[in-house]
């Protein structure tokens, strides 16, 4: 039976265990260049050396005005290649694999002048009305998202994440809540998002697997479900998607009787029910911070892969005390094994 340090494989992608730090923004870029530091290097490679064996570099954006804030990381440009790589190289030498979260926060981002999006309607009363992308522009956004894919490869990422949940651009084309054109972009929801994962996979390696993040379920007021994100999530895949990461929310004001529960694994179920209806693999995310039961999940078969955020934000060395716990053997650096 699989556990959570049981190797996994897909494609090319290898790893050692079934452990992910997921995307958590760090809102720490210096100069608003969207250049990643000396913090995000500190931060990542201390995971890896922390036990992780996928970590995957937060939101990371296609243009300027695509970022939630300025100090958020960016790959609109080949001078955000070095800094990347860097982490990259560290990672590697502890074991990790390392993915990228490639993202355009349209009308959810903060500090542009006039953010933009699928229809003029806003987040909430404190964020700005966005502009309507037009198709032609639309298509352009499609090839932004390609060059930074183009320059995520170059940088030597083992895979690659686009953000399709949260409410984020991708995520704001594929509901009814927030979009409402027209046009070829309006008449079918998953159009934009399947043009973005096309245009990914044509500058990935054919050995590298392609993640998308979606949200499963709106926790609004007449946002779509599970039945809905399954038919969408089964267009992805056709168009190239290798792995789904399965969260939730994000697109609207969550309203009370709506609002997602506070137990521990509330949304593994709609990660059991995504893998179950497309047979593809799947990460499940949300307050698997409990090493026994991120271990049962994966030993229950409801997902190949495990994200843990906020434990893994507490403790960098997350998977070496899980190992710990669970009686599990996993590789510690030398210098930490008297620990152990």
């Amino acid at each position: 039976m699989d556990h959570l340090f049981s190797p996994y494989k897909l494609k090319g992608l290898e790893l050692k265990n079934r452990i992910v730090m997921p995307p958590m923004c760090q809102y720490s870029v210096v100069n608003k260049d969207g250049i990643a530091n000396d913090w995000h290097y500190i931060h990542y490679v201390s995971r890896a050396v922390g036990g992780a064996g996928l970590i995957i570099i937060e939101m990371t954006d296609v243009e300027p005005d695509g970022r939630i804030t300025d100090y958020d990381l960016g790959l609109w440009s080949d001078d955000h290649i070095p800094a990347l790589s860097r982490i990259v190289e560290a990672a590697h030498q502890y074991g990790a694999k390392v993915g990228i979260q490639i993202a355009h926060a349209g009308r959810k981002a903060e500090d542009a002048k006039i953010p933009v999006a699928p229809s003029p309607i806003p987040f909430n009363k404190k964020f700005k009305t966005p502009r309507p992308l037009s198709t032609d522009e639309v298509k352009e956004m499609v090839q932004k998202f390609q060059l930074a894919v183009r320059r995520a490869v170059k940088a030597g990422f083992d895979t690659i994440e686009l953000h399709g949940a949260h409410g984020y651009l991708l995520h704001q084309f594929q509901s009814p809540l927030t979009n409402q054109r027209t046009d070829e972009y309006g008449q079918d929801l998953t159009k934009f998002p399947r043009e973005v994962i096309q245009a990914a996979k044509s500058e990935m390696p054919a050995d590298m697997p392609l993640i998308i993040r979606i949200s499963a379920k709106e926790y609004v007021e007449g946002g779509y479900g599970i039945a809905e994100s399954i038919a969408f999530s089964k267009e992805y895949q056709k168009a190239g998607v290798d792995l789904f990461h399965i969260s939730a929310g994000g697109e609207g004001e969550i309203a009370a009787h709506g609002k997602p529960g506070t137990h521990a694994a509330y949304q593994v179920p709609l990660a059991r029910a995504i893998k179950n209806a497309l047979d593809i693999p799947v990460i499940a995310v949300g307050r698997l911070d409990e090493p026994s039961l991120a271990n049962a999940v994966i030993g229950n078969e409801d997902a190949e892969l495990i994200a843990v955020g906020r434990g893994m934000l507490r403790n960098p060395y997350w998977a070496l005390e899980a190992a710990n716990q669970l009686n599990k053997e996993i590789k510690v650096p030398r210098q930490y094994q008297v620990a152990f």
